[in-house]
């Protein structure tokens, strides 16, 4: 919704000041099918050149970040940390009885509680290879935590291809409405020979590229690319808050310390309170039982 009331803005401010400042739509909306055909016909083709399928895929379907925001919410934070908790305790009182889950989760009844986690591939893949390292006793959290570290970083520079991909259009769309203008400026110097009211319609209308360019670039993709990347990044403290739970835990803190750590690393706006998170540990507990 915030992102459809910034385009509305956007719209409004522009050519509603064009217009009270006496401009007239017409020479616009005249040349604008063909500009848009110029302008964006070129910056989708350098977008297909310049990623292959997956890219191309991937940066479509983050467009709708925009509009959506983070996938991960509070509630999502709260039940990661419940299913941390259970996860732990577990394998504290009986590490076998944990490798059931951690080795199917599609088919554990621990997991199958947080349908939302389980959906997500590499959170799921984050909790239980870590939770293999604590199996298998390893002696050094320090290098698990750098491994982990690099795993998470590795995912999130991933994730930005889109990003990435939003901004290198945006910075291409300026200069492929130059390319549009020039055109006008070739077609109209075809008419020189025509009135200068004829001549005006012309370079206008060649203008509306340059116009054009700019206007999509900054007004558009560039804050679309800002969004998304702001999405990404937002999202991805919900795996740096399962390394930092299961760190914790390789440091054989207490189970209520290591989700104690989790809620102090949850980002404000997502942080349960502390009587909150005690309460849904409490109902974790009674139903585990």
């Amino acid at each position: 919704m915030v992102g459809l009331i910034g385009i509305v803005c956007v719209f409004i401010t522009v050519f509603g000041g064009y217009l009270l400042a006496g401009g007239k739509m017409g020479i616009i909306l005249y040349s604008l099918p063909y500009e848009m055909i110029m302008i964006c016909g070129a910056a989708i083709g350098a977008f297909v050149i310049s990623n292959d399928k997956s890219g191309i895929a991937h940066t479509v379907k983050d467009v709708g970040k925009v509009f959506k925001g983070p996938k991960w919410k509070a509630d999502d934070y709260r039940d990661l940390l419940c299913l941390l908790f259970e996860l732990i305790r577990m394998a504290r009182a009986n590490p076998v009885d944990v490798e059931s889950h951690i080795e199917e989760p599609d088919t554990s009844a621990v997991f199958g509680k947080y349908p939302k986690i389980l959906g997500d591939g590499e959170a799921i893949a984050l909790i239980c290879d870590t939770m293999r390292s604590a199996s298998m006793n390893y002696d050094d959290p320090h290098q698990v935590e750098e491994i982990l570290e690099k795993r998470i970083e590795a995912t999130l520079h991933h994730n930005l291809h889109s990003t990435h991909a939003l901004q290198t259009i945006a910075d291409g769309l300026p200069a492929l409405g130059i390319v549009a203008a020039v055109l006008g400026v070739i077609k109209t110097m075809g008419s020189i020979d025509q009135p200068p009211e004829v001549l005006g319609k012309l370079i206008g209308g060649a203008l509306v590229g340059t116009f054009l360019g700019v206007f999509l670039a900054y007004g558009f993709v560039g804050p679309f690319s800002a969004r998304v990347k702001a999405v990404i990044e937002e999202d991805a403290h919900f795996h740096q808050l399962i390394r930092e739970v299961l760190v914790a835990n390789l440091y054989s803190h207490t189970p209520n310390i290591c989700i104690e750590v989790g809620r102090q690393n949850t980002p404000g706006r997502y942080r349960p309170s502390f009587s909150d998170m005690e309460d849904a540990l409490t109902a974790t507990k009674r139903d585990a039982a």
